[in-house]
């Protein structure tokens, strides 16, 4: 994703880019928790998320080695990913396609989509991206701003959280339809120091952006979408991002109000948060699907992310079971009681 970020609170917040701001501070309240959270809940038996089995995913994604597009870890990984889906969903479909990244360069990227209850027009959709990013631009070391990361939060933990999602919806079918997409070729915007940098989205969610246009089925929709962004460090603090509240305020709050509901307030916080460049922006305004980004977000960092963003230190030693835990379980909770 890209750091185009606008902190929305009572004072002004000064970061180090604030180059790359979206406008000035100010704007609208805080936040507040809304009466969903007080509502009578549909009486459902929800599955238990095991933090033990995403957290095995996200490592043998990472053992693979950086997933960038055109790479042999990248084309084994993908494998990998298609095979588990194909054990769990009643269908999945590889999006196949070319798109072109900031520098002219050919990525062959692959969108994985898994559906259940394909028949039933009544979907919700959860994504993520898989790929990862080819330079730890970030990095507090210079000199390795051309290695590329491994991507244990920013990519795999989002997709680790969505396979032991999968793994349940095999066991126990929901009452709705779903679809979980894992978009390709997010990552691969220009990096810091390149003259694109500071205004370039458009090379940024290049899968999501070329999914949006030409979905996998002819006039694919659902109620809601829900994008996973880096989900799995420890201590992560998940705010109500801008982009998220601007189209689907209501969904932001239904999912927040759930996860404080079942005692993970310490991750999901009733703030606002900043406009972030990301997936969810194509869902919302090419498809028309009310999408939120769940992200870690950190108005304390340089960056306003996860403190290791776009560095070597994202590695598998930044993951916490107790965060996948409390995604994961709020994500299911709000599938099951969907009716």
């Amino acid at each position: 994703m890209n750091i185009k970020i606008r902190f929305e609170r009572p004072f002004c917040i000064a970061l180090i880019l604030s180059a790359l701001l979206l406008g000035a501070c100010g704007g609208p309240d805080r936040p507040k928790e809304s009466s969903l959270q007080t509502e009578t809940k549909p009486r459902v038996t929800v599955p238990d998320f095991m933090a033990d089995s995403a957290y095995h995913h996200i490592k043998a994604q990472v053992e693979f080695g950086p997933r960038v597009p055109n790479t042999p870890a990248h084309a084994k990984c993908s494998e990998y990913l298609t095979g588990l889906l194909k054990g769990y969903a009643a269908e999945v479909i590889v999006q196949k396609g070319q798109v072109y990244a900031y520098n002219k360069n050919t990525l062959n990227f692959k969108n994985i989509i898994a559906s259940w209850n394909p028949g039933n027009t009544d979907r919700i959709l959860l994504c993520a991206h898989w790929d990862s990013r080819p330079y730890a631009d970030f990095d507090p070391d210079p000199k390795k701003h051309n290695k590329p990361i491994d991507g244990a939060n920013d990519g795999a933990s989002g997709v680790g959280v969505l396979l032991e999602i999968a793994r349940n919806l095999s066991l126990k079918n929901p009452s709705v339809g779903v679809d979980i997409i894992l978009f390709d070729a997010e990552d691969y915007g220009p990096p810091q120091d390149h003259s694109l940098s500071g205004h370039s989205d458009a090379y940024w969610g290049l899968g999501s952006q070329y999914w949006a246009k030409n979905p996998h089925k002819t006039d694919y929709s659902a109620k809601y979408g829900i994008l996973l962004d880096m989900v799995g460090a420890r201590n992560a603090t998940f705010l109500m991002e801008g982009i998220s509240m601007q189209y689907a305020s209501d969904i932001v709050r239904q999912v927040w109000n759930t996860a404080n509901r079942l005692g993970y307030s310490s991750w999901f916080l009733f703030e606002q948060g900043g406009y972030i460049t990301d997936d969810h922006i194509p869902l919302n305004t090419i498809r028309n699907i009310p999408t939120i980004d769940i992200i870690h977000l950190d108005q304390n960092s340089k960056t306003g992310f996860y403190p290791y963003w776009h560095t070597t230190g994202d590695n598998l030693e930044k993951i916490d079971k107790n965060t996948l835990k409390a995604v994961g379980q709020t994500l299911l909770t709000v599938i099951y009681e969907e009716v």
